[in-house]
């Protein structure tokens, strides 16, 4: 893996933006748990010493996929966050911004071109989407014949609004208001949080900021889960928008603080140990309102073999999202009709794993991830 900090911290000027540039849109793929290839990689490593240009980068991708002879369950997600990293990475090193309806749509549609047959087309249908760090539930976005509407005004009112006289905890809280509010829009039909890490980016560094350090390379899950917390309510259960966790996201990127950013924070109704370890090690902005209870993090009524079947696949998907291959490669087993019958189904049906696409089981980037209890029974075990 190249080591894009040393490139950053002590390269020179044009090595330091290409690296900045790939280092985050390599890391913006997590929030669809994809990772590139080990190809991409090189060919990223050779842009940036300068013996290619980034046409000659997305046309070596496009080659490799186009022409290998066999493909594995893997190389759809590769060949995805491949030229998806490509794209942002070109546009991450151009200096122009539209900050425009129009503005939007050909980000998206340069970010996903070659990928999704939609992109930079605005989604004609109403969408929901379950989240983990809602526990299956889903934020309530724009319906589609409202989209471009909501956007506009989105954008007419943020041109409005002056930062003028603001210190900077003012415009870090302002900026998150923001970007929360055009992100639940939602405005495609997939790729949504990419596209609005991008615009994010660029519309910050037309206002002066300099954010070429790591926080959307290394924490775009977190930035993910935080939007979803800040555009989700539940007044029947108690559960509020809370904005604080995305603004601590900001405050890291702008003023150099250093929250802590951990995802398992922002679970809704989160085992109350995890919400003392909270207190502990990251003073919130804000008191968020949910109210934590007390989670199993035990198998008690399975048998002692089923017990350790889950314990086990627990211990392999950890903090990770990962496919069924890879799951079984890393709990040593190939027998995948064995290992879905006692072990899969099983921690699925006792609430320990779930579908990363719960309503699509067969979706193609289909990945597992532990739920609040299985977390809560990792990190017992």
């Amino acid at each position: 893996m190249i080591n894009f900090d040393e490139y950053i911290q002590q390269g020179e000027p044009k090595k330091r933006e290409k690296s900045y540039a790939w280092q985050t849109a390599i890391g913006l793929q997590a929030v669809d748990g994809l990772k590139p290839s080990d190809y991409l990689v090189e060919t990223a490593r050779k842009h940036i010493e300068g013996d290619i240009t980034i046409d000659e980068v997305k046309a070596l991708i496009k080659s490799y996929y186009d022409t290998k002879d066999s493909r594995i369950e893997k190389d759809d997600e590769t060949e995805e966050a491949d030229k998806v990293s490509a794209n942002i990475t070109q546009l991450l090193n151009e200096h122009s911004f539209a900050f425009t309806l129009a503005g939007i749509t050909a980000i998206h549609r340069r970010i996903f071109d070659g990928v999704f047959k939609f992109a930079g087309q605005i989604r004609d249908h109403n969408i929901s989407k379950k989240e983990w760090v809602l526990c299956g539930d889903t934020v309530l976005y724009v319906s589609a014949p409202d989209i471009r509407r909501a956007i506009e005004y989105d954008l007419e009112q943020e041109k409005a609004f002056s930062y003028t006289g603001l210190d900077m905890r003012e415009v870090v809280h302002h900026i998150t208001r923001f970007v929360s509010g055009l992100w639940q829009i939602h405005p495609f039909r997939e790729g949504n949080t990419r596209t609005t890490a991008v615009f994010t980016i660029q519309y910050l560094r037309s206002m002066g900021f300099n954010v070429e350090n790591d926080l959307f390379a290394h924490h775009a899950w977190y930035f993910r889960n935080a939007l979803v917390r800040a555009n989700y309510q539940n007044i029947q259960k108690g559960i509020e928008r809370e904005p604080a966790y995305l603004e601590q996201f900001f405050r890291n990127l702008l003023m150099g603080e250093h929250n802590e950013l951990k995802n398992r924070y922002m679970v809704v109704n989160p085992p109350s140990k995890w919400q003392e370890s909270q207190k502990q090690t990251s003073a919130p902005i804000s008191t968020p309102t949910s109210t934590p209870t007390s989670t199993p993090t035990s198998c008690d009524n399975l048998s002692q073999a089923e017990n350790e079947n889950i314990i086990r696949l627990i211990k392999a998907i950890a903090n990770n999202r990962l496919s069924v291959k890879e799951i079984m490669d890393s709990v040593g087993l190939k027998d995948r009709e064995n290992f879905m019958e006692y072990s899969l189904n099983p921690a699925i049906k006792e609430g320990f794993v779930t579908m990363l696409y719960p309503d699509k089981p067969r979706h193609p980037r289909q990945k597992y991830l532990l739920t609040v209890r299985g977390l809560a029974a990792y990190s017992t075990n």
